[in-house]
């Protein structure tokens, strides 16, 4: 750390550095407290997601003895994902990504030569797969937030454990710095204005 000089002006600027980093820090501070609300509540919604996936995912159990059936390839290809719509949130002043639609492939069937059955699994497959892509951009979601997390809990340690008690070091050396040059100015003045007196009284006699 370069040595700071110990002036009046260098006083000031460390008294104006001392009250920006203190007028922004609380700003830093209610960031972070967000952000960990924000990483807890998106804990919650993966574990909300997994949950809804086992429920689905028991569902579609029953259809084990379905893979067999020449219809279950066509099923398949009617739940191949043709698009995925993510948005963009905006928390804490970051954008965090929402799952907002997907899209699959049309099936390609015939109502009289398709079992009665092929609707209903086809939406049951298409859930569990919904399901497992609201997990994967929840994390997706997760990671964005922890990531900021911990760059804005370094930048408040930096303030509150650096930054702030440096800037209070250097007005405090300063402020002795000063005081002592004071000091030292006002004794010499009596000094010499002792010795005009003495020589004055010299001259007299």
């Amino acid at each position: 750390m370069a040595e700071i000089k110990l002036t009046k002006m260098e006083l000031r600027t460390q008294q104006l550095k001392l009250e920006q980093l203190q007028k922004y820090l609380p700003t830093l501070q209610m960031k972070k407290s967000m952000l960990q609300l924000e990483v807890s509540n998106a804990n919650l919604e993966i574990e909300r997601f997994i949950f809804h996936l086992g429920v689905k995912k028991e569902r579609t159990q029953k259809y084990v003895q379905l893979f067999t059936d020449p219809s279950f390839d066509r099923l398949l290809a009617a739940t191949q994902i043709q698009n995925r719509e993510v948005l963009y949130d905006n928390i804490a002043g970051i954008n965090v990504p929402k799952l907002e639609q997907i899209d699959f492939e049309k099936p390609q069937y015939s109502l009289f030569d398709t079992p009665l059955w092929f609707e209903s699994v086809l939406s049951d497959i298409r859930d569990l797969v919904v399901a497992r892509e609201r997990i994967q951009v929840a994390k997706q979601k997760k990671f964005i937030l922890e990531r900021e997390l911990k760059e804005v809990s370094i930048r408040v340690n930096l303030f509150e454990k650096i930054l702030i008690p440096r800037a209070r070091g250097n007005i405090r050396k300063i402020k002795i710095f000063l005081n002592d040059q004071q000091l030292a100015a006002v004794s010499q003045a009596k000094i010499a204005k002792k010795k005009i007196y003495q020589r004055s009284l010299e001259v007299n006699v």
